[in-house]
């Protein structure tokens, strides 16, 4: 039951949040298929071949494994990254998601290439580690590992607000992540239970195995859709 789950799962259920997943119908259909949303993006993907990676797999496929995983759609293990600073997207052309010196109908591709120009010599604030303190049904939450980490994280954000133009609302607050997957349908209520106990499993187990999640330095990406954020730049 739903008493037995943690908050931070109220969102991902019936009884809770009956209204729609926020990006069913834009990003991905009923039927699992992730649909064209093109833009840009500053991410640090995951070591392919790590312990770090195998470790956060083996949680993507317990997830899947799941009787009502068929209410998720989960990205390729090829995409897994954590988003450092979002750029522009096609859906929200709009303040303060855009650069205010930069047209709102600018195309993405034209986008892109003025933030290749910008982020030339950028210099990036150091290099970090992260670790996994939650999982939701969308994936890992992260953080960084140490209080200095947490330090260079809000750094490099800060650095990268200047080249993009821009501060999203939650600029300060931005909650790091590792996307696994979407929602199709929210899960039934009584599902709660099975759910959060397979959480805080994995999450003991990420603690054991993968303390830190091996990363691959920041780039500037374009993506056409969630399976695939081409590294255009590596940063710093």
């Amino acid at each position: 039951m739903l008493d037995k789950a943690r908050p931070s799962l109220a969102g991902f259920f019936e009884g809770t949040n009956p209204a729609p997943p926020v990006h069913l119908g834009t990003r991905y259909d009923t039927a699992g298929n992730f649909l064209f949303e093109p833009g840009n993006t500053v991410v640090s993907h995951l070591v392919a071949g790590s312990p770090s990676e195998a470790a956060v797999v083996a949680v993507r496929e317990r997830m899947r494994a799941m009787p009502d995983a068929d209410r998720l759609v989960f990205t390729p293990v090829s995409s897994l990254h954590m988003t450092l600073f979002q750029g522009i997207i096609e859906r929200r052309r709009r303040l303060p998601y855009w650069p205010r010196d930069v047209p709102l109908d600018t195309s993405i591709d034209d986008m892109t290439r003025l933030y290749l120009e910008r982020l030339k010599g950028f210099a990036g604030s150091g290099a970090f580690r992260v670790k996994a303190i939650g999982i939701t049904p969308n994936g890992l939450t992260v953080a960084g590992a140490s209080e200095e980490d947490r330090r260079i994280l809000q750094a490099w954000r800060d650095a990268l607000s200047v080249p993009f133009g821009y501060r999203h609302p939650d600029h300060d607050t931005y909650v790091f992540h590792i996307t696994f997957a979407y929602q199709i349908r929210r899960l039934a209520d009584e599902r709660a239970a099975a759910w959060q106990d397979l959480f805080d499993d994995c999450l003991s187990f990420l603690d054991r195995e993968a303390p830190v999640i091996e990363l691959h330095p920041a780039a500037f990406c374009s993506f056409r859709d969630m399976e695939h954020f081409e590294e255009l730049l590596v940063l710093g």
